[in-house]
């Protein structure tokens, strides 16, 4: 019996002795065997052979065991390697980011606005509120007035007035049972090209009041009211009066207590019982009170009612300072009760708007010797007698709007040439 073919192998399921063709499989000739050979393929080879690849072992690892290929590092831009997963292993991407809170800023932004919409509309409603208590009254003499001149000039009346004061409060400001109304106050301020000017009139002045002669100025005011008043102020000066503002004890006192005080500087210490004063020499803190107290005194100086005008225009500057203050507005409360202080008792002419009186207040802002002049009408005594040719030089500049051209000799705080 001869051998098989070399080459040629019998396999346990082949009993028959027939032969499988395997050598394809085992890297043998493909053209042996029953099987015969391939199409395509060359006589005795397989064109595409199974080849066995060697297995390489761990570093570090045990013998035999295959060889992974580590993963790529990874980078800040989530890829392996410089120049990313080119065929490599491929990495997980960065978690996505928290989407924009638009929502609640556009709710936030949304409060914002409606805040800003309801502090407006304070600001503008506490005036208007407060405007509709103040009182109109006529103050047009009617008549030959003087023509309408450059710039503005106010009449600020004060008012020795106790109407609305209650007992303890005549008690507390030392101003007595007086009845009517007189004018403890008379000041004209002028406003327009030039710096404002603030100028005292002093009550005792000896001027001519229509229709009952030379008199005291105050007494055009017991005789007449704001229309006689201003009818003898235009005659005595040729100032053309274009709005009145006129304002009591208790609006004064509230003025000062709602910028919650002034300062004043006494020259010396003042101790007035009439005045319901006392208070030392030098600059301190005055609360509604003093201040008017320390404005109403005309007994602890030897110039009387001169000095007293002179503290009456310092305390009105040093109201208008404190009332120009940002604070007067960033406070709700300080602002509430600075525009209704006073409207009980504050009162105006017919014919002078609620803008005239907002821009008189801003200018009393203004008038306190740095940014302004205040002095007083030219005097040539005590009596109280004009200077008649100081104060004509004076009133002329202010009547034609030339408040810049006024020197220290025409506007002294006295009126006194020489004081």
């Amino acid at each position: 019996m001869s051998e098989p073919p070399q080459g040629s192998r019998r396999t346990p399921g082949n009993q028959g002795g027939d032969e499988g063709d395997y050598h394809w499989l085992y890297g043998g000739d493909a053209g042996q065997g029953s099987g015969g050979s391939r199409s395509g393929a060359g006589a005795g080879q397989d064109p595409e052979p199974t080849r066995m690849l060697p297995t390489m072992g761990r570093p570090g690892g045990r013998r035999g065991q295959p060889y992974e290929q580590p993963a790529a590092p990874r980078t800040q831009s989530g890829r392996g390697g410089p120049g990313g997963p080119r065929g490599g292993v491929a990495t997980a991407s960065p978690p996505p980011s928290r989407p924009p809170r638009a929502p609640r800023r556009r709710f936030r932004l949304g409060w914002l606005k409606i805040a800003l919409l309801l502090w407006l509309v304070f600001l503008v409603a506490v005036p208007l509120w407060a405007w509709s208590k103040v009182d109109k009254v006529g103050t047009d003499p009617g008549g030959d007035r003087p023509a309408a001149q450059e710039g503005t000039t106010y009449l600020l009346v004060g008012s020795d007035s106790r109407e609305g004061l209650s007992r303890k409060e005549q008690l507390q400001y030392g101003t007595g049972k007086g009845s009517g109304r007189r004018t403890d106050t008379i000041m004209l301020l002028h406003t327009g090209q030039g710096p404002n000017l603030l100028m005292s009139i002093p009550r005792d002045s000896i001027v001519e009041v229509p229709g009952y002669g030379d008199t005291k100025i105050n007494a055009a005011f017991a005789y007449g009211g704001p229309k006689l008043l201003v009818e003898t102020i235009e005659l005595a000066t040729g100032i053309r009066i274009d709005d009145y503002v006129e304002i009591g004890f208790g609006g004064f006192v509230n003025v000062v207590d709602a910028v919650g005080g002034i300062e004043i500087c006494p020259k010396q210490a003042m101790k007035d019982p009439q005045a319901n004063l006392d208070v030392e020499k030098g600059c301190q803190e005055a609360d509604g009170t003093t201040a008017l107290g320390y404005a109403r005194s005309r007994h602890t100086s030897s110039l009387g009612d001169i000095d007293r005008a002179r503290h009456q225009r310092e305390v009105v500057s040093a109201v208008g300072h404190e009332a120009a203050s940002p604070w007067s507005v960033i406070n709700p409360v300080r602002y509430l009760r600075l525009a209704s202080a006073g409207s009980d008792s504050l009162r105006v002419g017919k014919d002078t708007s609620m803008i005239s009186t907002m821009k008189f207040a801003w200018a009393m802002t203004r008038v306190d010797g740095k940014t302004g002049l205040t002095c007083g009408v030219p005097i040539a005594d005590l009596a109280v007698h004009w200077d008649q040719e100081r104060a004509d030089r004076l009133f002329e500049l202010i009547r034609e709007d030339r408040t810049a051209d006024v020197s220290k000799q025409l506007c002294r705080a006295s009126g006194l040439a020489n004081q």
